[in-house]
């Protein structure tokens, strides 16, 4: 992995300025600065981590492209909000695995903005075949899902989230 910081203070910074002027001629002004400070150090990121992530398994990708890579574009899609703020005010970055064709892939998922940052690893919304595939695995084995989520090394490091059914199948 290269010498130079991904992740700095003014990454943060850009967010903190965008989040209060989330619009057109502010982003515009400030475009330079979202290219050096966000979007080519987590470029780089992603092209390093690819090699760490390839010895995890090969399965998983990082792609660096600019557009329509591992990184989320900073556009929201305001088609059907009431927010029509034009920018996201976070990066997030996905390894998603490489049968999957969007978020809703198996993967690993960087998030970073100010006061928040953290990384998910599982499936985001699966369509209804794959949770019920999910669950089926779940309900014909039970005793291996406690023991993966009970593992003391496992809950040193990470914790189990979300949203939990009132009803589980």
């Amino acid at each position: 992995m290269a010498n130079q910081p991904y992740i700095t203070p003014e990454l943060f910074a850009f967010f903190r300025e965008l989040k209060e002027n989330n619009n057109r001629d502010w982003f515009e002004a400030n475009k330079q600065r979202y290219e050096q400070q966000v979007r080519e150090p987590l470029l780089r990121f992603i092209a390093d981590f690819g090699i760490r992530l390839a010895e995890i398994s090969p399965y998983y990708l990082a792609d660096s492209r600019r557009s329509g890579g591992s990184l989320f574009r900073i556009n929201r899609d305001i088609r059907f909000s009431k927010d029509k703020s034009p920018y996201k005010t976070a990066a997030g970055v996905q390894f998603r695995h490489e049968l999957g064709k969007d978020v809703h892939a198996p993967g690993f998922y960087l998030h970073l903005e100010p006061d928040s940052v953290f990384v998910g690893v599982g499936i985001w919304h699966p369509e209804a075949k794959t949770l019920g595939k999910i669950r089926d695995a779940i309900v014909e084995n039970p005793e291996r899902w406690q023991k993966a989520v009970s593992d003391e090394r496992f809950k040193a490091v990470y914790q189990l989230g979300g949203e939990s059914l009132s009803r589980p199948p």
